[in-house]
């Protein structure tokens, strides 16, 4: 087994995916329109990820009142990267809302950032073979 996709409700598909592609540097897998009004768009870390996010437009009420905030307000998400200080960089150049600042810790170094819908990110460099 493996985790294919996992959904993340969004307002608008063309938004979202220049938000994640544009400033979060993720790669946009695939654009389908299913129907007049859905479409089924994937982004990714890398092109060829075996996990992708699926940017899931919100088709009525109730899944409109779960934008950015499907986890109840704890972090949803868990980036990792092996240049932290780079990705932080671009996080502040795109003025993309930091919740938590940097702190090192025993794992590795990590901070949390909010997306475009109030989703919070764990940003992360683990500490692999004694390198931060």
């Amino acid at each position: 087994m493996k985790l294919a996709h996992f959904a993340l409700v969004i307002d608008d598909y063309d938004k979202a995916i220049a938000y994640y592609t544009s400033v979060l540097g993720f790669h946009l897998l695939e654009d389908t329109r299913l129907d007049e009004n859905k479409r089924w768009v994937r982004v990714a870390t890398a092109e060829h990820a075996e996990t992708s996010i699926l940017l899931a437009k919100a088709s009525n009420e109730e899944q409109q009142s779960r934008i950015g905030n499907q986890t109840g307000g704890r972090v949803f998400l868990f980036l990792h990267t092996d240049n932290f200080q780079e990705f932080y960089d671009r996080l502040l150049q795109h003025e993309v809302k930091i919740i938590r600042p940097i702190t090192h810790e025993v794992w590795g170094t990590v901070c949390v950032f909010q997306d475009m819908y109030g989703n919070l990110w764990d940003l992360i460099q683990p500490i692999t073979n004694g390198n931060a």
